[in-house]
């Protein structure tokens, strides 16, 4: 438990550097053993990329430093529920456990939309924690939406 917040404040330092460059501030770590193999946040915008996801782009990197794609044993921790995507991507690389901080109503994969992570019709079942610093993962989302509506206002009455 103690590890799972811990993890989760360096994801959500991810967030942060997402959201300080554009970027909707979702941030991802994967750990292996206790030792974190991969770290990343959004950069669709920067890369013009659709996959550019947090969560693809760390289990990306774990991959090509493991040199394998099985990541089995491997804990994904995310700041915000992953979507169907990025859900299918931690399905098929044998993750073992997903925590992630606030649920997504209008794209979560792991129990908001659908339940991707844990279809009996596939091949692997993760074990998912839910609402780890929940609090700090939602005002992160709301802030910079704020701000972006904010910003579209202000170029509106230029």
């Amino acid at each position: 438990m103690h590890d799972d917040e811990k993890y989760m404040r360096i994801a959500i330092e991810e967030a942060q550097k997402a959201s300080d460059c554009g970027e909707i501030p979702i941030g991802a770590v994967l750990v292996l053993d206790g030792e974190i193999i991969a770290r990343a946040h959004n950069m669709r915008e920067t890369w013009q990329d659709a996959t550019a996801h947090a969560e693809t782009i760390a289990i990306r990197a774990a991959c090509e430093k493991l040199g394998r794609w099985r990541l089995s044993g491997a804990c994904l921790y995310v700041t915000i529920e992953p979507c169907p995507m990025c859900a299918g991507a931690m399905v098929m690389s044998r993750i073992s456990r997903l925590v992630y901080g606030s649920p997504d109503s209008k794209a979560g994969a792991a129990e908001s939309l659908f339940n991707i992570v844990n279809n009996p019709a596939l091949n692997h079942a993760i074990d998912v924690r839910t609402g780890v610093l929940s609090e700090e993962c939602t005002k992160l989302m709301q802030e910079f939406f704020k701000k972006r509506r904010n910003d579209k206002r202000q170029i509106k009455q230029i």
